[in-house]
């Protein structure tokens, strides 16, 4: 192990992979490289845009995001409020039995990094009821292709339905929330989506007007607590279901025209999400020549990541993510809210529903197909999840899909130590034990502290 502290150690590229120059033995050996020159292979400047989405013809219009900004902040789209834990305190978003009290930005704040440090205990979201999994970071979620922690939707504007239409986060419809953006956003959705591209809802006729306490599932005196974990990635109903019948009984050409409302929703709120970056730090400014950027404890925490610790298989690029799903092995057990997060077989069944899923790439509702989804899926995706991006990683309440994970100390640790014993969670991990010592440890947090850039978000 070099010595701590060294600011331009000697990494041997073959090693931790990556590119080189020329051996000065001539023996064809890639030659070594200084530390700073391995971190610029993770800093390039400026840092790359959100890659191309196909999928999404207005994917980069400001416009659509501007749209899309106010749509990502609307509480009316949602129903009823149903978790006993709704109480009106500071963890809830309201009284159960409340609407109206719930929008993307409840659980993606803008004031704290698009994540939730308002439900108690900072690992699952309440929202109109509990979460199963945790609320990632929207910073760079334009880096991604296929979204979700396991990979659910192969294009960020499908994502919308999941929270729009799931019991346990806003509790609504499409029918209800495409007749709001026809109540409420009119003007800046046909400027974006075309003229009168709304009127049909005008039609009262053809499209029965929905109310808040009558979307989604409604509240009954009867209704048991939601503490069961629902199906993935389906829910069930807990309760009355809302306007499922009349949405069932328009045309197939209303119930396709309502979708595509809804849709276009999505593709101005991906728009939006596309812009929120966290932007470069201490690192990127070390990687460009700053030695002082960083402390002896963060350089060595660097090269302890794309050296013996092995981070950057995974952890890779500029954003620091593969994009690509692992199994990782954490223990599954019961949140702190009481939410078990048993039996979770993360991508090998949500992969299977994005190649199923008519909203996807594949979809009619698509504007491009550029082969994202994979073509084949195995047993190694049982239990995976995706390898999250670093940047900001110090900012994060909690950690892994369900949070179980509180800090980053114990997030590295568990990394270290090569995950949980086998039989305690689904599918095989991948990790090994790296033997690192507690200095190592703290050390590699320490490095992704640094990690961190200006993050600026927009006002609430």
């Amino acid at each position: 192990m070099a010595a701590r502290g060294l600011v331009a150690v000697a990494l041997g590229v073959a090693a931790c992979g990556g590119g080189g120059g020329d051996d000065p033995a001539g023996n064809g050996a890639p030659a070594p490289q200084s530390l700073n020159e391995r971190a610029r292979a993770f800093a390039p400047d400026p840092l790359p845009p959100p890659v191309v989405d196909v999928s999404n013809a207005y994917a980069d219009d400001p416009k659509a995001a501007e749209l899309g900004e106010k749509l990502f902040k609307e509480r009316r789209f949602a129903g009823a409020l149903l978790d006993l834990d709704d109480d009106g305190g500071p963890d809830s978003l309201g009284l159960r039995g409340e609407t109206g009290k719930v929008s993307c930005g409840g659980c993606h704040e803008p004031e704290h990094a698009f994540l939730d440090t308002r439900s108690a205990f900072k690992q699952i979201s309440l929202g109109t009821g509990w979460t199963h999994r945790r609320t990632p970071t929207l910073f760079d979620v334009g880096q991604a292709k296929i979204v979700m922690w396991a990979g659910r939707h192969s294009t960020l504007y499908a994502q919308v339905f999941g929270p729009l239409e799931n019991p346990v986060e806003m509790n609504s419809s499409r029918l209800f929330v495409a007749e709001q953006i026809a109540a409420l956003y009119r003007s800046e959705y046909e400027t974006v989506f075309g003229a009168g591209a709304l009127a049909p809802l005008d039609d009262a006729a053809r499209f029965p007007a929905l109310t808040p306490e009558t979307t989604g599932c409604r509240l009954t005196s009867t209704m048991d607590h939601p503490r069961a974990l629902p199906p993935d990635p389906l829910y069930e109903c807990h309760g009355t279901p809302g306007d499922g019948a009349e949405y069932d009984s328009l045309s197939a050409g209303d119930q396709d025209f309502v979708t595509r409302v809804v849709v276009n929703m999505g593709k101005a709120v991906a728009a939006y999400e596309r812009t929120l970056q966290c932007g470069a730090g201490r690192f990127d400014d070390f990687a460009h020549g700053d030695a002082a950027a960083l402390t002896a404890a963060e350089q060595h925490g660097f090269e302890l990541f794309v050296g013996k610790a092995r981070c950057a298989s995974c952890h890779s690029g500029p954003y620091f993510s593969d994009q690509a799903f692992h199994a990782l092995g954490l223990a599954e057990g019961p949140t702190r809210a009481g939410i078990l997060n048993d039996d979770d077989h993360g991508a090998l069944v949500d992969l299977e529903s994005a190649k199923n899923d008519v909203l996807g790439v594949t979809g009619p509702y698509s504007d491009g197909d550029d082969g994202r989804l994979p073509t084949t899926l195995g047993a190694h995706l049982d239990g995976a999840f995706r390898t999250p991006t670093l940047r900001c990683v110090g900012t994060r309440p909690s950690f892994m899909h369900s949070g179980l994970l509180r800090t980053l100390e114990e997030t590295v640790a568990f990394h270290a130590r090569g995950g949980d014993p086998a039989g305690s969670y689904a599918g095989k991990s991948e990790l090994v034990p790296l033997g690192l010592t507690d200095e190592d440890e703290a050390d590699l947090v320490a490095f992704l502290r640094s990690l961190d850039g200006p993050a600026t978000a927009p006002a609430p």
